[in-house]
């Protein structure tokens, strides 16, 4: 690595650079909440007045200075803000390029590089709990670093995976939109039946030949297996709790472990298989809900998270899935289960909610199997992105180090791409 250089980090990367921007007018808003430490981008949630805040542009890093945030990866670039500025919290630390210096791009990733996170984390200063990593540390972490030229084709090569993730999830949420209003389009309007006759029922005016029926007449809810602490390691298969639940999806990373001695004696009706879908049933997140991607090994489900199974007809767990997904029924299983002190709901109290379905259930075959298909795309995707996630964490810290060349690689991205 003949023309690589030695740089302190601090003169290698912009830290909070000046930004102009006018107190009391209004521009768009990014907070801490927006950062998801999956995604490399984040959008503005807000267009507010400033007041105070870190202010930045379109392709600066924001970089949380602060515990837990810091050690949860929220770390992500700017994008789409209007007139290309913006400002944030007050806990960002903000990162760009320096002109023939440094790429802005190179810099989001070697600000996800490990080793940048750890002496970050190692270098936070304040009481416990409030600790802050200073503008100022950056001044004693010296690193070896490419020429601008690699510094953008690694860019490039990490790039081109993230915006294949980001595309998948693009289109999970299309998927879950289109479901949501087929689902209404039938169960809440009853669109194709406006022109026959309607009868009362427990949910109101319904079409003839429908009837009422409660979610646990139509799947099974399985609670969890009540793992003891003993039984948990730093290896082994893992176990699904509801903090493996976010953003209607079920993910793996973070997850506790039981030995596979312990696995193998614990019922199988506690193992998940990929495309089912899984709901919180304890704490503030109750009633969250997610699909399980094909992860290829075998997983388990802990208490306090319900499993939908046993589907009495084709599809019916599909079905059940995207209404659980609902703001609807989200809100019913809210109002359940904040009846008692700590936010709760069983797994009867779930197959307890009622819905209304057709008599003939071949009237909404083709409903169905929309949904099953939609799903089905959907655990691709996941796992899909998987592989991507996997493919750039290896890759991340060899390229930056140097241990692996760009040229070494255009191929393997290519081909998973």
């Amino acid at each position: 690595m003949e023309d690589w250089k030695t740089y302190k980090l601090s003169d290698f990367i912009a830290i909070n650079p000046v930004v102009k921007l006018k107190v009391n007018e209004k521009y768009s808003f990014i907070e801490m909440k927006d950062l998801d430490a999956n995604l490399k981008t984040v959008k503005p949630s807000d267009f507010k007045t400033l007041k105070g805040g870190a202010k930045f542009q379109n392709g600066d890093t924001l970089f949380a200075r602060i515990t837990p945030c810091l050690q949860n990866g929220k770390i992500c670039q700017a994008k789409d803000l209007q007139n290309n500025v913006g400002f944030g919290s007050t806990e960002f630390l903000i990162f760009r390029g320096i002109k023939e210096v440094s790429d802005s791009n190179f810099i989001y990733y070697l600000s996800r590089e490990p080793f940048v996170r750890q002496f970050a984390e190692a270098n936070m200063i304040g009481t416990s709990g409030r600790q802050r990593v200073a503008k100022d540390a950056f001044k004693n972490l010296v690193l070896e670093l490419p020429p601008l030229k690699e510094q953008i084709a690694i860019a490039s090569i990490l790039s081109a995976l993230d915006d294949k993730i980001e595309l998948n999830l693009q289109m999970n949420k299309t998927l879950e939109e289109m479901a949501m209003a087929l689902y209404k389009h039938w169960f809440v309007e009853f669109g194709p039946f406006q022109n026959g006759k309607f009868v009362d029922s427990d949910l109101g005016m319904i079409p003839e030949g429908w009837e009422v029926k409660s979610i646990g007449e139509v799947v099974k809810i399985i609670g969890g297996y009540a793992f003891k602490s003993k039984d948990f390691s730093e290896v082994g298969e893992k176990v699904i709790k509801i903090k493996n639940i976010s953003n209607n999806v079920v993910s793996i990373i973070g997850s506790d472990c039981v030995p596979q001695v312990v696995a193998e004696k614990t019922n199988s009706k506690f193992s998940i298989k990929a495309g089912a879908y899984l709901v919180a049933m304890t704490g503030a997140e109750v009633g969250k809900v997610g699909i399980v991607p094909d992860y290829h090994q075998r997983i388990w489900l802990n208490q306090r998270v319900g499993m939908i199974a046993e589907p009495k007809f084709k599809f019916a767990d599909n079905l059940i899935g995207n209404y659980l997904q609902s703001q609807e029924c989200y809100e019913i299983i809210q109002n359940l289960a904040y009846g008692s002190a700590q936010p709760n709901i069983s797994s009867s109290g779930l197959e307890g909610i009622l819905i209304c379905l057709p008599v003939d259930i071949s009237i909404i075959t083709a409903f169905l199997e929309n949904l099953k298909s939609w799903d089905d795309m959907k655990v691709d995707n996941y796992s899909e992105n998987q592989t991507l996630t996997t493919l750039r964490e290896t890759l991340l810290p060899k390229l930056i180090s140097g241990e692996v060349r760009v040229k070494d690689i255009d191929q393997l991205v290519e081909v998973s791409l």
